[in-house]
């Protein structure tokens, strides 16, 4: 399994960007992704999920409305678009897959599970 970010980058309060996963490996098919973030000094924590049978997200308050996730099967490709930037968004992001389950557990919230991770993109939102 293998996942690799692009994407992130510096960007005003306010400001959009597009994350990126390309994935290998695995099929979107079989298997959980999710976009997750860690902030210096802070746990991990995830923030959109997407089940593998019928391409349900699962997302956390704090992104609700600004944040969304998408999938291309076939560019075994993962998309994390983030609107309305908040300085509190400012974070590493990381793509992951969970290699345990098919579908998406609110145990997503905490970062626990099986789940395999990319190396990471670093996203900063000047105010």
């Amino acid at each position: 399994v293998q996942l690799v970010e692009s994407g992130g980058g510096l960007v005003q309060d306010g400001g959009s960007l597009r994350l990126s996963c390309a994935a290998s490996g695995f099929s979107f098919d079989d298997y959980a992704i999710g976009w997750f973030r860690q902030a210096p000094g802070k746990e991990r924590e995830g923030v959109l999920c997407m089940s593998a049978y019928d391409g349900s997200t699962y997302d956390v308050e704090s992104v609700r409305g600004r944040f969304t996730m998408s999938r291309d099967n076939a560019k075994n490709t993962m998309y994390l678009q983030m609107n309305s930037l908040k300085p509190e968004d400012t974070a590493l992001y990381y793509c992951a897959v969970d290699l345990e389950d098919e579908w998406c557990r609110e145990t997503f919230e905490s970062a626990r599970g099986g789940w395999s991770w990319g190396q990471g993109t670093q996203v900063t939102v000047s105010s």
